[in-house]
């Protein structure tokens, strides 16, 4: 478990996770939503250090934990590139079981509240890359600016993807609040907010991204399938789609993006690695929270 820290005040006063990570998410929609001056700009800001701060020890303590992932890591782009490829299926979160579960068994009360977490926990993908774009070289700001124009639908409302997805969480009644998602959950978003507004961790941001458009597309095939079968109709369209788009999406953000700053900048290579897992392991124990807050309602796996 990241149990986050403040350098300046005792750990103690953060070691509840849940606590913590409402606080940060809290914090998050604040600042980055449009505004206007207002007379307390000054407390909005002094709050906005303290939270830099505490964001900060969270993402380092989160970059410890992860240190023996990355610890053989191939420093040559090749080596890289491959080394990046293979946590499709062997990282953190691959493979797991709640997939499959989603896609033939879960109820539509359970496949809802997996919906509830999820989107609560939504980070804006479209926005997460045009942050992170901001001064990178010009192949890989070219790639990125083509795939924040998929998100954006091609310039079609229709097909903009944040908004498609809202409208799955219209027609299911999803209504999701802070209080009610699970810690896990507001921790992924919190980790790639912290990734693409702090240019520190601006490549961990394109490896983490990266390994979104790697993973994404056997997850998003579950759950499409399971609301095929639960009768939802096009409004599943948002997993539809990604379970095939991610799959071009990776292949060109690896060639595109990966690879040019693995060759450019080779002092980057780790932090576009550690970026990766700490954002698959941040899944990982999103899905594990689920498990257990699904298959414990569930009678007939509670009594296996």
């Amino acid at each position: 478990m990241i149990t986050p820290f403040h350098s300046g005040q005792p750990a103690t006063r953060f070691s509840d996770p849940a606590a913590f990570h409402q606080r940060l998410a809290r914090w998050n929609n604040r600042r980055l939503a449009p505004g206007v001056p207002t007379d307390d700009w000054r407390v909005q800001a002094a709050e906005d250090a303290d939270m830099t701060l505490l964001e900060g020890g969270f993402v380092e303590r989160a970059r410890a934990e992860i240190s023996a992932m990355v610890s053989n890591l191939p420093m040559d782009v090749e080596g890289f590139i491959a080394w990046f490829e293979a946590l499709k299926g062997t990282g953190p979160g691959e493979g797991d079981p709640l997939f499959p579960w989603l896609a033939e068994t879960a109820n539509l009360e359970q496949m809802r509240w997996f919906l509830l977490q999820e989107v609560a926990g939504e980070a804006g993908f479209e926005d997460l890359v045009a942050m992170a774009q901001v001064k990178m070289p010009t192949r890989p700001k070219l790639e990125l600016a083509r795939n924040y124009w998929d998100e954006m639908g091609r310039g079609s409302e229709g097909g903009m993807h944040g908004p498609m997805l809202q409208r799955l969480a219209d027609a299911l009644d999803l209504k999701p609040t802070i209080e009610e998602t699970v810690w896990p959950s507001l921790a992924l978003g919190n980790t790639l907010v912290a990734f693409s507004t702090s240019r520190r961790y601006a490549f961990h941001a394109l490896g983490a991204l990266g390994a979104v458009e790697l993973t994404a597309p056997w997850r998003a095939g579950h759950v499409a399938a399971g609301l095929k079968r639960l009768g939802v109709g096009s409004e599943r369209k948002y997993f539809a789609l990604h379970a095939t788009l991610d799959v071009e999406h990776s292949r060109t953000w690896n060639e595109e993006v990966l690879r040019p700053l693995a060759a450019e900048y080779p002092d980057c290579i780790r932090s576009l690695a550690e970026g990766a897992v700490m954002r698959l392991a941040a899944g990982a124990r999103c899905y594990e929270s689920y498990r257990a807050h699904l298959w414990e309602t569930t009678p007939l796996l509670r009594s296996a």
